[in-house]
Protein backbone atom coordinates (compact mmCIF):
# COMPACT_ATOMS: atom_id res chain seq x y z
CA UNK A 1 0.00 0.00 0.00
CA UNK A 2 1.87 3.08 -0.90
CA UNK A 3 -0.25 6.83 0.06
CA UNK A 4 2.82 9.05 -0.49
CA UNK A 5 0.90 12.11 -1.52
CA UNK A 6 2.26 13.99 -5.11
CA UNK A 7 1.98 18.08 -4.72
CA UNK A 8 -0.79 17.93 -6.50
CA UNK A 9 -2.69 16.21 -3.82
CA UNK A 10 -1.20 18.22 -1.05
CA UNK A 11 -2.50 21.21 -2.85
CA UNK A 12 -5.95 19.74 -3.00
CA UNK A 13 -5.29 19.10 0.58
CA UNK A 14 -4.14 22.65 1.88
CA UNK A 15 -7.00 24.06 -0.26
CA UNK A 16 -9.85 22.09 0.83
CA UNK A 17 -8.84 23.20 4.27
CA UNK A 18 -8.51 26.71 3.61
CA UNK A 19 -12.19 26.88 2.30
CA UNK A 20 -13.03 24.99 5.78
CA UNK A 21 -11.61 27.00 7.83
CA UNK A 22 -13.14 30.13 5.98
CA UNK A 23 -16.60 28.28 5.74
CA UNK A 24 -16.87 25.88 8.46
CA UNK A 25 -18.85 27.34 11.92
CA UNK A 26 -19.42 26.03 15.10
CA UNK A 27 -23.40 26.57 14.10
CA UNK A 28 -22.88 23.75 11.16
CA UNK A 29 -20.94 21.52 13.26
CA UNK A 30 -24.12 21.45 16.17
CA UNK A 31 -26.28 21.26 13.51
CA UNK A 32 -24.33 18.58 12.38
CA UNK A 33 -23.90 16.25 15.98
CA UNK A 34 -27.88 16.74 15.75
CA UNK A 35 -27.99 15.19 12.60
CA UNK A 36 -31.13 17.49 11.56
CA UNK A 37 -33.31 16.10 13.76
CA UNK A 38 -34.73 19.04 14.56
CA UNK A 39 -36.29 22.15 11.98
CA UNK A 40 -33.42 24.49 13.10
CA UNK A 41 -30.63 22.00 12.61
CA UNK A 42 -32.68 20.51 9.44
CA UNK A 43 -32.21 24.69 7.94
CA UNK A 44 -28.51 25.04 9.13
CA UNK A 45 -27.31 21.83 7.02
CA UNK A 46 -29.26 22.26 4.07
CA UNK A 47 -28.09 25.81 3.93
CA UNK A 48 -24.48 24.50 4.74
CA UNK A 49 -25.25 21.84 1.47
CA UNK A 50 -26.11 24.88 -0.61
CA UNK A 51 -23.17 26.66 0.28
CA UNK A 52 -20.71 23.35 -0.30
CA UNK A 53 -22.21 23.15 -3.64
CA UNK A 54 -22.20 26.76 -4.85
CA UNK A 55 -18.06 26.49 -4.08
CA UNK A 56 -17.53 22.64 -5.44
CA UNK A 57 -17.16 20.88 -2.39
CA UNK A 58 -20.82 19.19 -1.92
CA UNK A 59 -19.60 16.14 -4.07
CA UNK A 60 -15.68 16.07 -5.27
CA UNK A 61 -16.09 12.12 -6.61
CA UNK A 62 -19.57 13.13 -9.35
CA UNK A 63 -18.72 14.09 -12.96
CA UNK A 64 -18.07 17.52 -13.60
CA UNK A 65 -20.69 17.39 -15.87
CA UNK A 66 -22.81 17.03 -12.76
CA UNK A 67 -21.44 19.24 -10.66
CA UNK A 68 -18.33 17.51 -9.31
CA UNK A 69 -14.63 17.85 -9.36
CA UNK A 70 -13.87 14.18 -11.05
CA UNK A 71 -12.22 13.72 -8.48
CA UNK A 72 -8.97 10.96 -8.37
CA UNK A 73 -8.83 8.24 -5.70
CA UNK A 74 -6.44 10.11 -3.71
CA UNK A 75 -8.02 13.03 -4.05
CA UNK A 76 -11.30 11.73 -2.93
CA UNK A 77 -9.19 9.99 0.14
CA UNK A 78 -7.86 13.41 1.51
CA UNK A 79 -11.41 14.95 0.90
CA UNK A 80 -12.83 11.78 3.47
CA UNK A 81 -9.84 12.51 5.71
CA UNK A 82 -10.40 16.23 6.07
CA UNK A 83 -13.79 16.51 6.22
CA UNK A 84 -13.91 13.86 9.23
CA UNK A 85 -11.46 15.42 10.97
CA UNK A 86 -12.99 19.03 10.30
CA UNK A 87 -16.17 17.59 12.04
CA UNK A 88 -17.97 18.54 8.57
CA UNK A 89 -21.55 17.03 9.05
CA UNK A 90 -22.06 14.22 6.55
CA UNK A 91 -24.90 15.11 3.68
CA UNK A 92 -28.51 15.72 4.10
CA UNK A 93 -29.01 13.91 1.34
CA UNK A 94 -26.44 11.58 2.25
CA UNK A 95 -27.88 7.95 0.92
CA UNK A 96 -29.29 10.41 -2.55
CA UNK A 97 -25.63 11.41 -3.23
CA UNK A 98 -23.69 8.30 -2.58
CA UNK A 99 -26.68 5.68 -3.79
CA UNK A 100 -29.43 7.40 -5.75
CA UNK A 101 -26.86 9.95 -7.78
CA UNK A 102 -25.11 7.21 -9.01
CA UNK A 103 -27.85 5.26 -10.39
CA UNK A 104 -29.13 8.20 -11.81
CA UNK A 105 -25.78 9.30 -13.44
CA UNK A 106 -25.24 5.79 -14.89
CA UNK A 107 -29.43 4.99 -16.05
CA UNK A 108 -31.12 8.23 -15.85
CA UNK A 109 -32.03 9.69 -19.21
CA UNK A 110 -30.70 13.43 -19.80
CA UNK A 111 -34.08 15.06 -18.46
CA UNK A 112 -34.14 13.39 -15.33
CA UNK A 113 -30.16 13.92 -14.75
CA UNK A 114 -29.94 17.84 -15.46
CA UNK A 115 -33.78 18.66 -13.45
CA UNK A 116 -32.77 15.66 -9.94
CA UNK A 117 -28.68 16.05 -9.40
CA UNK A 118 -28.31 19.46 -9.01
CA UNK A 119 -31.30 20.18 -6.29
CA UNK A 120 -30.22 16.80 -4.65
CA UNK A 121 -26.41 18.25 -4.35
CA UNK A 122 -27.49 21.69 -2.77
CA UNK A 123 -30.27 19.57 -0.28
CA UNK A 124 -33.18 21.83 -2.37
CA UNK A 125 -34.84 18.11 -2.73
CA UNK A 126 -34.95 16.02 -0.19
CA UNK A 127 -34.18 11.77 -1.04
CA UNK A 128 -35.28 8.17 0.54
CA UNK A 129 -34.97 4.81 -0.63
CA UNK A 130 -38.02 2.68 -0.90
CA UNK A 131 -36.03 -0.94 -0.60
CA UNK A 132 -36.84 -2.91 2.65
CA UNK A 133 -40.42 -3.60 3.05
CA UNK A 134 -42.30 -5.65 6.19
CA UNK A 135 -41.09 -9.25 4.73
CA UNK A 136 -38.31 -8.01 2.53
CA UNK A 137 -35.28 -6.56 4.69
CA UNK A 138 -31.81 -7.61 3.76
CA UNK A 139 -33.44 -9.69 1.12
CA UNK A 140 -34.18 -7.18 -1.63
CA UNK A 141 -35.63 -9.89 -4.18
CA UNK A 142 -38.52 -10.89 -2.35
CA UNK A 143 -40.45 -7.51 -2.19
CA UNK A 144 -44.24 -7.09 -2.80
CA UNK A 145 -44.92 -3.84 -3.65
CA UNK A 146 -46.37 -4.04 -7.27
CA UNK A 147 -46.43 -1.12 -10.04
CA UNK A 148 -49.13 -1.81 -13.17
CA UNK A 149 -48.10 -0.20 -15.90
CA UNK A 150 -51.77 1.69 -17.42
CA UNK A 151 -51.16 3.72 -20.13
CA UNK A 152 -48.89 6.32 -19.17
CA UNK A 153 -48.53 5.55 -15.70
CA UNK A 154 -47.12 2.83 -13.03
CA UNK A 155 -50.02 2.25 -10.57
CA UNK A 156 -48.16 1.37 -7.15
CA UNK A 157 -49.38 -0.46 -3.91
CA UNK A 158 -47.47 -1.67 -1.41
CA UNK A 159 -45.70 -0.62 1.52
CA UNK A 160 -41.97 0.03 2.72
CA UNK A 161 -40.38 0.33 5.93
CA UNK A 162 -37.28 1.62 7.97
CA UNK A 163 -37.22 4.41 5.23
CA UNK A 164 -34.58 6.51 6.10
CA UNK A 165 -35.31 10.43 5.50
CA UNK A 166 -38.95 8.61 4.44
CA UNK A 167 -40.67 11.59 6.46
CA UNK A 168 -38.91 14.36 5.20
CA UNK A 169 -38.51 13.18 1.87
CA UNK A 170 -39.49 15.31 -1.71
CA UNK A 171 -38.43 11.86 -3.79
CA UNK A 172 -37.78 8.63 -3.48
CA UNK A 173 -36.15 5.73 -5.34
CA UNK A 174 -38.42 3.21 -4.75
CA UNK A 175 -38.18 -0.46 -6.08
CA UNK A 176 -41.42 -2.25 -7.50
CA UNK A 177 -42.03 -5.90 -8.75
CA UNK A 178 -43.36 -5.23 -12.40
CA UNK A 179 -43.53 -8.69 -13.71
CA UNK A 180 -44.85 -11.18 -10.94
CA UNK A 181 -44.22 -14.43 -13.06
CA UNK A 182 -40.68 -13.88 -13.46
CA UNK A 183 -37.82 -15.08 -11.10
CA UNK A 184 -37.78 -12.73 -8.52
CA UNK A 185 -34.24 -11.35 -9.06
CA UNK A 186 -35.63 -10.16 -12.77
CA UNK A 187 -39.08 -9.00 -12.21
CA UNK A 188 -37.95 -5.67 -10.35
CA UNK A 189 -37.89 -2.53 -11.61
CA UNK A 190 -36.89 0.98 -10.44
CA UNK A 191 -39.08 4.45 -10.13
CA UNK A 192 -38.35 7.96 -9.40
CA UNK A 193 -41.24 9.22 -7.29
CA UNK A 194 -42.57 12.20 -6.53
CA UNK A 195 -43.67 11.78 -2.56
CA UNK A 196 -46.47 14.53 -3.22
CA UNK A 197 -48.59 12.33 -5.12
CA UNK A 198 -52.07 11.18 -3.94
CA UNK A 199 -52.20 8.01 -2.19
CA UNK A 200 -48.68 7.95 -0.48
CA UNK A 201 -49.54 8.04 2.92
CA UNK A 202 -45.72 8.42 5.50
CA UNK A 203 -45.45 7.24 9.04
CA UNK A 204 -42.83 8.32 11.39
CA UNK A 205 -41.60 5.50 12.99
CA UNK A 206 -39.98 6.68 16.77
CA UNK A 207 -37.18 4.46 17.90
CA UNK A 208 -35.66 3.89 21.41
CA UNK A 209 -34.21 7.30 22.09
CA UNK A 210 -37.22 9.21 20.34
CA UNK A 211 -36.12 10.32 17.33
CA UNK A 212 -38.65 9.97 14.03
CA UNK A 213 -35.29 8.86 11.21
CA UNK A 214 -37.37 6.58 9.75
CA UNK A 215 -40.77 6.24 8.37
CA UNK A 216 -42.86 3.77 6.60
CA UNK A 217 -44.99 4.46 3.49
CA UNK A 218 -47.32 3.51 2.13
CA UNK A 219 -48.48 3.16 -1.42
CA UNK A 220 -52.25 2.90 -2.57
CA UNK A 221 -52.87 3.42 -6.15
CA UNK A 222 -50.29 5.83 -6.59
CA UNK A 223 -50.17 6.76 -10.15
CA UNK A 224 -46.45 7.11 -11.32
CA UNK A 225 -45.69 9.02 -14.69
CA UNK A 226 -43.85 6.42 -16.93
CA UNK A 227 -41.48 8.74 -17.78
CA UNK A 228 -40.39 8.37 -13.70
CA UNK A 229 -38.67 4.69 -14.46
CA UNK A 230 -35.17 4.61 -14.28
CA UNK A 231 -33.22 2.22 -16.36
CA UNK A 232 -35.11 -0.92 -18.37
CA UNK A 233 -38.40 -1.81 -17.34
CA UNK A 234 -37.73 -5.49 -15.14
CA UNK A 235 -33.97 -4.11 -14.91
CA UNK A 236 -34.28 -2.60 -10.68
CA UNK A 237 -31.95 -5.54 -9.38
CA UNK A 238 -29.24 -4.85 -11.76
CA UNK A 239 -29.50 -0.90 -10.84
CA UNK A 240 -29.81 -2.32 -6.85
CA UNK A 241 -26.96 -4.19 -7.25
CA UNK A 242 -24.56 -3.34 -9.62
CA UNK A 243 -24.65 0.79 -9.28
CA UNK A 244 -21.90 2.81 -10.69
CA UNK A 245 -20.06 4.19 -8.08
CA UNK A 246 -18.19 7.50 -7.81
CA UNK A 247 -16.95 7.51 -3.98
CA UNK A 248 -13.93 4.96 -4.49
CA UNK A 249 -12.45 5.78 -1.24
CA UNK A 250 -15.32 6.62 0.89
CA UNK A 251 -13.84 4.15 3.33
CA UNK A 252 -11.45 6.14 4.80
CA UNK A 253 -14.31 7.96 6.80
CA UNK A 254 -14.73 4.12 8.58
CA UNK A 255 -11.66 4.88 10.35
CA UNK A 256 -11.36 8.47 10.49
CA UNK A 257 -14.85 8.68 12.09
CA UNK A 258 -13.79 6.06 14.56
CA UNK A 259 -10.60 8.02 15.79
CA UNK A 260 -12.78 11.37 15.58
CA UNK A 261 -14.95 9.72 18.21
CA UNK A 262 -12.26 7.83 20.12
CA UNK A 263 -10.69 11.61 20.36
CA UNK A 264 -13.98 13.41 21.78
CA UNK A 265 -14.60 10.52 24.23
CA UNK A 266 -11.40 11.09 25.93
CA UNK A 267 -11.82 14.44 25.82
CA UNK A 268 -14.82 14.55 27.59
CA UNK A 269 -13.96 12.08 30.76
CA UNK A 270 -10.51 14.45 30.98
CA UNK A 271 -12.44 15.96 34.17
CA UNK A 272 -14.61 13.08 34.94
CA UNK A 273 -13.75 11.53 38.43
CA UNK A 274 -14.89 8.27 39.84
CA UNK A 275 -14.49 7.79 43.60
CA UNK A 276 -12.54 10.94 43.68
CA UNK A 277 -10.02 9.56 41.39
CA UNK A 278 -9.31 10.69 37.71
CA UNK A 279 -11.13 8.18 35.19
CA UNK A 280 -8.25 8.32 32.73
CA UNK A 281 -5.63 7.25 35.80
CA UNK A 282 -7.85 4.00 35.79
CA UNK A 283 -6.10 0.85 34.63
CA UNK A 284 -9.45 -0.83 33.35
CA UNK A 285 -10.40 2.33 31.20
CA UNK A 286 -7.01 2.75 29.91
CA UNK A 287 -6.47 -0.79 29.26
CA UNK A 288 -10.45 -0.50 27.46
CA UNK A 289 -9.01 2.95 25.27
CA UNK A 290 -5.93 1.50 24.55
CA UNK A 291 -7.79 -1.56 22.83
CA UNK A 292 -10.54 0.47 21.15
CA UNK A 293 -7.34 2.30 19.83
CA UNK A 294 -5.62 -0.29 18.46
CA UNK A 295 -8.40 -2.05 16.72
CA UNK A 296 -8.96 1.67 14.83
CA UNK A 297 -5.53 1.57 13.62
CA UNK A 298 -6.33 -1.87 12.04
CA UNK A 299 -9.54 -0.52 10.90
CA UNK A 300 -7.34 1.81 8.87
CA UNK A 301 -4.52 -0.68 7.68
CA UNK A 302 -7.65 -2.27 6.14
CA UNK A 303 -9.58 0.33 5.11
CA UNK A 304 -5.93 1.24 2.98
CA UNK A 305 -6.29 -2.35 1.28
CA UNK A 306 -9.43 -1.57 -0.10
CA UNK A 307 -8.66 1.82 -1.18
CA UNK A 308 -5.16 0.05 -2.98
CA UNK A 309 -7.48 -2.52 -4.33
CA UNK A 310 -8.87 0.52 -6.29
CA UNK A 311 -6.20 2.09 -6.83
CA UNK A 312 -4.33 -1.26 -8.47
CA UNK A 313 -6.71 -2.92 -10.10
CA UNK A 314 -7.38 -5.51 -7.00
CA UNK A 315 -10.46 -6.74 -5.44
CA UNK A 316 -11.63 -4.20 -2.82
CA UNK A 317 -15.12 -5.52 -2.18
CA UNK A 318 -14.14 -8.25 0.33
CA UNK A 319 -11.90 -6.15 2.17
CA UNK A 320 -14.13 -3.12 2.35
CA UNK A 321 -16.78 -5.73 3.65
CA UNK A 322 -14.87 -6.54 6.34
CA UNK A 323 -14.02 -3.34 7.06
CA UNK A 324 -17.55 -2.19 7.07
CA UNK A 325 -18.23 -5.08 9.79
CA UNK A 326 -15.48 -4.20 11.88
CA UNK A 327 -16.49 -0.54 11.95
CA UNK A 328 -19.90 -1.13 13.34
CA UNK A 329 -18.36 -3.24 16.02
CA UNK A 330 -15.74 -0.51 17.22
CA UNK A 331 -18.74 2.31 17.10
CA UNK A 332 -20.79 -0.05 19.59
CA UNK A 333 -17.55 -0.59 21.69
CA UNK A 334 -17.24 2.93 21.90
CA UNK A 335 -20.64 4.01 22.84
CA UNK A 336 -20.89 1.18 25.23
CA UNK A 337 -17.49 2.42 27.20
CA UNK A 338 -18.96 5.93 26.99
CA UNK A 339 -22.16 5.32 28.58
CA UNK A 340 -20.85 3.07 31.36
CA UNK A 341 -17.98 5.81 32.23
CA UNK A 342 -20.42 8.85 31.58
CA UNK A 343 -23.87 7.36 32.59
CA UNK A 344 -26.10 10.32 33.96
CA UNK A 345 -23.03 12.34 34.11
CA UNK A 346 -23.60 13.07 30.09
CA UNK A 347 -25.52 16.34 30.45
CA UNK A 348 -26.05 16.82 26.93
CA UNK A 349 -26.91 12.85 26.18
CA UNK A 350 -24.71 12.75 23.62
CA UNK A 351 -23.29 9.58 24.07
CA UNK A 352 -26.29 8.30 25.90
CA UNK A 353 -27.85 8.73 22.48
CA UNK A 354 -25.23 7.27 20.89
CA UNK A 355 -25.04 4.33 22.60
CA UNK A 356 -28.74 3.64 21.55
CA UNK A 357 -28.17 4.62 18.18
CA UNK A 358 -25.18 2.41 18.04
CA UNK A 359 -27.30 -0.45 17.61
CA UNK A 360 -28.27 0.03 14.33
CA UNK A 361 -24.15 -0.07 12.77
CA UNK A 362 -24.48 -3.54 12.56
CA UNK A 363 -27.29 -3.07 10.20
CA UNK A 364 -27.35 -0.60 8.23
CA UNK A 365 -25.52 -0.10 4.95
CA UNK A 366 -25.19 -4.21 5.28
CA UNK A 367 -25.91 -6.50 8.43
CA UNK A 368 -22.93 -8.09 9.90
CA UNK A 369 -24.28 -11.56 9.02
CA UNK A 370 -24.38 -10.57 4.70
CA UNK A 371 -20.60 -9.07 5.45
CA UNK A 372 -19.73 -11.58 7.15
CA UNK A 373 -20.67 -14.13 4.06
CA UNK A 374 -19.02 -11.42 1.68
CA UNK A 375 -15.83 -12.08 3.65
CA UNK A 376 -15.85 -15.81 3.66
CA UNK A 377 -16.69 -15.77 0.23
CA UNK A 378 -14.46 -13.07 -1.44
CA UNK A 379 -11.69 -13.21 1.18
CA UNK A 380 -11.27 -16.37 2.32
CA UNK A 381 -12.46 -17.95 -0.78
CA UNK A 382 -14.75 -20.59 1.31
CA UNK A 383 -17.89 -21.90 -0.70
CA UNK A 384 -21.31 -21.09 -0.26
CA UNK A 385 -22.50 -23.94 1.35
Amino acid sequence: MDFSYPREIEQFRKELRAWLAANLTDDVVTAGRRRGKDDASFATLRDWNATMAGAGWAAVSWPREYGGRGATVLEQLVYAEETTRARVPIPLNVIGMNNIAPAIMQYGTEAQKRTLLPRMMRADDIWCQGMSEPEAGSDLASLRSRAVRDGDHFVVNGQKIWTSLGYRADWCQLYVRTQPDAPKHKGISCLIVDMSLPGIEVRPLVTLNGDADFAEMFFNDVRVPANALLGPLNGGWQIATTTLSHERAGAARLYTEMRVRLEELVADLADIKIDGRPVLEDPATLRRLGEIALRIKYLEVLCQRSISATLYGGDAFGSASLAKTIWGEVGQDIAALAFDLLGMLDAGRRWADYRLTSRSLTIAGGTTQINKNITAQRVLGLPRS
